[in-house]
């Protein structure tokens, strides 16, 4: 019984009670009080909802089947598979070549088969509706501060950059505070097989550069620099030699995406090489000199580079002879056009110094004109050099193989050069 409810009750029973005591007997009087507020009202009962059959979970959608890509026959056909059942439209873009549309099934799964490519490491991409993406099915990928995108490795027992059974280098990882550049960088140091600190002639060192986008890991993770050394050092077509493979933004704003020109910057391009040089010259050789048994002699010191490392070498070689007797640019890009203004003091004086100058560059490169422009300002200038062109674009496709033609030829005699040369040379 509720408790508020009840004085309310006994309270309207008392209002009866008293209109009927004229006319009613005292025990009547008493029988109605008490039955009044003894006997509680029955209030009417909602009644409870009848219980709801709950409906059966809904099975779980069956998983999508595996999906396989890249997959390489035997026949080197590549087949690239994408699952994108909403896209419109669906290309492969891949390092090489012309992007190819790819062909839709009723389940939503996007596929093409190549021809059969050469033995090699292709990068490409899937292009949904203008997005480019990386293949999901794919764990290789190549990296890139700007656009990273998968690889497709299609083997080949003969190529430079396949691993063998060889004596294997060690690939090992620096990181230090740069003064000039002003923040945090890394470099990579390859040290061959049977590397011994104490010994008693120092190794020779090239310095690697990689090209505008990559990072310092470029020339492992694609390049796969450390694998074509190991092989030429084990076929003895190559001199033991440590290498180093440096960040090369001397200016790191110039990768930035925000940043409005880049590369086409030519203020920002130059002080990107400018720094570069000195961070080069004063914190990372003097470290690795420090750290490995690295000979301090220009003699014994090469720089070479892709892209904007090529530009990069060439400026830091040919403006620092006093530091490398062996330079090389591979689809250098980045000088600009006024070549008295970069090099003011380069002139014939240099053939003395120089072991050898290497400028190579794919004949499909967009690059191919201003490296044959710069070769024909040297030899203006009367300073030798190695003109190497090859069939390619301006690909790692490229760029593997004319580190595998350009390292046999270093820290080499003359006589070895000279014959090595000529015939990895073509005019």
């Amino acid at each position: 019984m509720n408790p508020l409810v009840e004085p309310q009750r006994t309270a309207r029973a008392a209002t009866r009670l008293s209109a009927l005591l004229p006319v009613l007997p005292l025990r009547f009087l008493f029988l109605i009080l008490i039955a009044s507020t003894a006997i509680p009202r029955v209030q009417a009962q909602t009644p409870a909802p009848a219980p709801q059959t709950q409906a059966a979970p809904a099975a779980a959608p069956a998983p999508a089947p595996l999906i396989i890509s890249p997959e390489v026959a035997a026949d080197r056909r590549v087949t690239f598979r994408f699952r994108a059942p909403s896209a419109k439209e669906v290309f492969l873009s891949r390092e090489g070549a012309p992007r190819v549309a790819m062909q839709k099934d009723d389940k939503g799964l996007w596929t093409i088969t190549t021809d059969a490519l050469e033995p090699d490491l292709y990068g490409y991409s899937f292009v949904a509706d203008g997005v480019s993406l990386i293949d999901p099915s794919n764990p290789l990928m190549k990296p890139n501060l700007l656009s990273t995108t998968s690889m497709v490795h299609v083997p080949g027992a003969s190529l430079p950059w396949e691993v063998n059974n060889v004596p294997h280098g060690t690939v090992h990882h620096h990181f230090y505070k740069s003064g000039v550049v002003g923040d945090e960088r890394d470099y990579y140091v390859y040290t061959p097989p049977a590397y011994d600190a104490a010994a008693k002639t120092p190794y020779p060192v090239l310095y690697l550069l990689h090209g505008f986008s990559d990072d310092a890991s470029g020339w492992t993770s694609v390049g796969r620099a450390h694998v074509i050394l190991d092989n030429l050092i084990a076929q003895g077509k190559a001199k033991p030699m440590l290498i180093v493979m440096t960040l090369g933004y001397g200016a790191p704003e110039i990768v930035a995406r925000q940043t409005q020109g880049g590369m086409r910057d030519p203020a920002l391009r130059q002080r990107n090489m400018d720094n570069f040089r000195k961070a080069l010259l004063t914190e990372v050789i003097p470290q690795v000199e420090k750290s490995y048994r690295a000979s301090p002699d220009r003699s014994a010191r090469a720089i070479a580079g892709l892209s904007m490392g090529g530009a990069e070498s060439l400026y830091t070689g040919l403006t620092s002879l006093d530091h490398f007797a062996w330079v090389g640019g591979f689809s250098s890009g980045g000088l600009g056009e006024d070549f008295n203004a970069t090099f003011p003091s380069l002139d014939a004086k240099a053939n003395a110094q120089l072991r050898l100058l290497w400028i190579a560059c794919g004949t499909d490169d967009r690059l191919i004109d201003a490296n044959r422009k710069f070769r024909e300002w040297l030899k203006s200038k009367s300073v030798q050099l190695t003109e190497v062109e090859t069939p390619g674009a301006h690909t790692w496709l490229v760029w593997r193989r004319n580190l595998a033609a350009f390292a046999p030829l270093l820290f080499q005699g003359k006589t070895a050069l000279s014959t090595a040369t000529a015939k990895n040379s073509s005019h």
